[in-house]
């Protein structure tokens, strides 16, 4: 049996993080995939890094399995994954599950508000 705290601390030592001026270098690049992982309303109401693909972090391993019938075409083992949320916690989670099931480059940029005091550009949700 695992507590919250050593799933988090388990989902944290295999996904590094990625600061958001490290990220905003990879905003628009081809073999790079924004994932955000908060609910349809957090985005709607604050926007989303542009280009970032809205996937609520209850759907995104049927979305990220190219077997399943709701596979998003975005998702490519061959991409780097940067996967964000509110706070860190849902992103570190969904990261190290798409380690798991074999994405290999996979980052947690943590919280959106920290993308956009860093000055990070928001694209409409």
């Amino acid at each position: 049996m695992k507590t919250v705290k050593q799933m988090l601390a388990e989902a944290e030592a295999a996904v590094p993080w990625i600061s958001p001026e490290e990220a905003k270098g990879l905003v628009g690049k081809p073999d790079v995939l924004f994932l955000d992982v908060r609910e349809p309303a957090e985005v709607a109401t604050s926007g989303k890094v542009p280009g970032a693909v809205a996937i609520p972090r209850g759907l995104v391993e049927f979305r990220a399995d190219p077997e399943s019938a709701l596979h998003e075409a975005a998702f490519d083992r061959a991409k780097t994954v940067v996967a964000y949320c509110a706070s860190g916690g849902r992103s570190a989670l969904v990261g190290k599950t798409l380690k798991d099931m074999g994405y290999a480059n996979v980052r947690n940029l943590g919280g959106f508000k920290g993308w956009v005091d860093a000055g990070g550009e928001v694209e409409k949700g």
